[in-house]
């Protein structure tokens, strides 16, 4: 009897023990990739080049149905039309868009999207924008597009896509005759990416222009890491003017406060503490901060989620554009292709202390450490390739101004996608004896 009862403890043993290493050996049983990337497509008019890290990076233009793809033969690329799709492997590719002499912007080619609000444009007579979206999946597609504007909650857009395609939304046709636009673009099903070109003129005369880059989601904390300050003289008086577009989708009102962060020192300019915004209504408020720094950020608390960005009237070559500088999330290790592009980056944080691996065309490397409190500016240096953020101080935020010949344009430092996890099949015996 004791041998029998020994035998079966032994089998239940050798069972639980069989079972606990089936169980580890299969949570290890993943891989880890980056998703594809998408970039925007170039409407008539528009010039537009990718910025990506290496000529062995891949891409497919959007249409191809063959999945094979081709190896880019310039660190930037030309785009004539297509939207493409590229296996950037955690480099974040950039596009720089402009139209000749009268604005330029810069976007990140992006993973597919969950949820994006735009902060940005208007249904004026002065709206030339677009909203882009992009279905890079082999099925069709459904995308849900809620306009916000001045005026409040406006009628819901839902707009089928067919695969491996893109369509045009002029903004003037969200919310017709509405000055001031936040949408949200949420798909219901299929690979969507979305964009949007804040594009302003009257008659022949152009007012500007410049992507508006995307949020993720309401927050109670936003912080705008980049806004551009230009000066007439220094320490004299303000050129840029600036722009607050603040909007909470919440059922209740909301009460937030706006913090200045320069280095001329941190304030909450009057006007700026304790302000009251309606639900669902988009609402502006003119901010005109009297510093000397040529770039400052933003800290904005609220007691309810809220969207925002800040627009800024600036000067390029005697002609005026303007920029749309939006919230970005904390910094993360992340890889940034930015090939013929010369952006000044501007940190945030209470303590910033910023490890970087630059790449030089040519393959040269090197290394910047970037400290400070409060905020810390770095110029990258002409002729880099690509830069990668190694090692980040906590909760940290980083965004990136750009000047070119035909405007100005602002990019969050954020990952166009994430490192994902993808189970790999494994053989299991009890598939073949059930």
């Amino acid at each position: 009897m004791r041998r029998a009862i020994a035998a079966i403890c032994g089998l239940a043993l050798t069972f639980a023990f069989a079972t606990a290493v089936s169980v580890t050996h299969k949570s290890s049983n993943y891989s880890e990739i980056y998703p594809p990337v998408v970039c925007p497509p170039t409407l008539s008019g528009l010039s537009s080049q990718i910025s990506i890290a290496s000529l062995q990076t891949r891409f497919q233009p959007l249409a191809s149905r063959s999945g094979k793809t081709t190896a880019f033969n310039s660190l930037r690329y030309l785009v004539s039309k297509d939207s493409l799709v590229v296996t950037a492997n955690g480099m974040t590719p950039v596009v720089w868009q402009a139209r000749a002499g009268k604005w330029a912007g810069g976007t990140l080619c992006s993973g597919p999207i969950n949820s994006q609000w735009f902060v940005g444009g208007s249904s004026d007579v002065t709206s030339q924008g677009n909203l882009l979206l992009v279905n890079s999946g082999l099925s069709d597609a459904i995308v849900d597009v809620q306009p916000f504007s001045e005026k409040g909650k406006r009628p819901l857009l839902s707009i089928n896509l067919i695969s491996k395609s893109s369509k045009v939304i002029p903004l003037d046709s969200l919310a017709t005759g509405d000055k001031s636009l936040s949408v949200h673009v949420v798909p219901r099903s299929g690979r969507i990416n979305a964009f949007m070109i804040d594009e302003r003129g009257t008659g022949l005369k152009a007012l500007g222009g410049d992507f508006v880059n995307p949020i993720s989601s309401p927050s109670n904390t936003l912080i705008i890491p980049a806004i551009p300050n230009q000066l007439l003289k220094t320490g004299k008086k303000n050129a840029s003017s600036h722009t607050l577009r603040i909007l909470t989708p919440a059922d209740v009102g909301a009460t937030f406060t706006l913090q200045i962060i320069s280095s001329d020192g941190s304030f909450v300019p009057v006007g700026f503490n304790s302000r009251s915004i309606s639900p669902g209504v988009v609402s502006e408020f003119e901010l005109s901060p009297q510093i000397t720094a040529n770039a400052f950020a933003v800290r904005i608390t609220s007691n309810e989620p809220i969207v925002a960005a800040i627009s800024s009237k600036v000067s390029v070559g005697g002609g005026s554009d303007f920029v749309w500088s939006v919230p970005t999330t904390p910094l993360v290790p992340m890889g940034l292709a930015i090939a013929g592009l010369s952006p000044v980056i501007i940190f945030t944080a209470d303590v910033i202390n910023v490890r970087i691996d630059i790449t030089y065309l040519g393959g040269k490397k090197s290394e910047k450490s970037v400290i400070g409190s409060d905020i810390a500016i770095w110029r990258v240096p002409n002729g880099v390739q690509a830069i990668s953020i190694i090692k980040s101080s906590a909760n940290t935020y980083a965004g990136a101004l750009v000047v070119s010949d035909s405007g100005y344009g602002y990019l969050p430092l954020t990952p166009g996608s994430l490192l994902t996890r993808v189970e790999v099949p494994h053989s299991n015996i009890r598939v073949l004896n059930p």
